[in-house]
């Protein structure tokens, strides 16, 4: 449901629309047309739909204002329709507290769950950063382990830094490393390259700002 850097930039690069990945309907560049889209494929019980919305709501994106609970309550509907990122959103906000909501550490880490066993890599990744925070090391690694075979860097060199400190084994980093470029392997395009060079050029500059 979500396009990939390599997506953006090709489009770019030709000069076209990206197409809704619900209906293949062109996609506007204006604000009210590409809301109202939005709106009628989460109003038809779309899973991703929904979630994205809520993802606007929570950004202010679209010409939308800033609203955060109306953002969760999408995200809670989202995710009883199954959509795994609308759990890692929930487990974010609850886990850490958002406006509108108490900090709630046991029903984030139940949606960071749920959206791991759903495949969702970053939920994965933030168990795995919970548990090596207990000092529960293997489990973190394992949980580190899986997220980097499905491509999520992030867990990659969260291994490396467990591995440098000790906590690891050259087996548990030699894995993950396997998947991870397994992984990124499948996802290789001359684009996708283009767009994560692009990308980290830009969060280096913004890094030294």
């Amino acid at each position: 449901e979500r396009l990939c850097t390599g997506c953006t930039l090709e489009a770019f690069l030709q000069g076209t629309k990206h197409n809704c990945p619900n209906c293949n309907a062109a996609l506007s560049k204006d604000n009210s047309s590409a809301l109202a889209k939005l709106r009628a494929h989460a109003e038809n019980g779309n899973a991703a739909a929904i979630y994205h919305l809520g993802q606007k709501y929570y950004h202010g994106d679209l010409g939308l204002q800033v609203d955060v609970p109306r953002a969760i309550e999408l995200w809670d509907e989202a995710a009883e329709l199954g959509d795994a990122d609308a759990h890692y959103d929930l487990g974010f906000v609850h886990y850490h507290g958002a406006e509108g909501l108490d900090k709630d550490e046991a029903k984030g880490i139940h949606h960071w769950q749920q959206a791991a066993m759903k495949g969702q890599a970053e939920g994965r990744h933030a168990l795995g950063l919970l548990e090596f925070e207990r000092s529960n090391y293997k489990l973190a690694l394992e949980h580190w382990t899986i997220s980097a075979s499905m491509g999520y860097e992030k867990s990659t060199q969260a291994i490396g830094c467990a591995f440098e400190l000790g906590d690891g084994t050259g087996e548990q980093r030699a894995r993950a490393l396997g998947g991870f470029r397994d992984a990124v392997g499948e996802m290789k395009s001359p684009q996708r390259a283009i767009a994560d060079k692009l990308f980290h050029c830009i969060s280096s500059r913004d890094s030294q700002l």
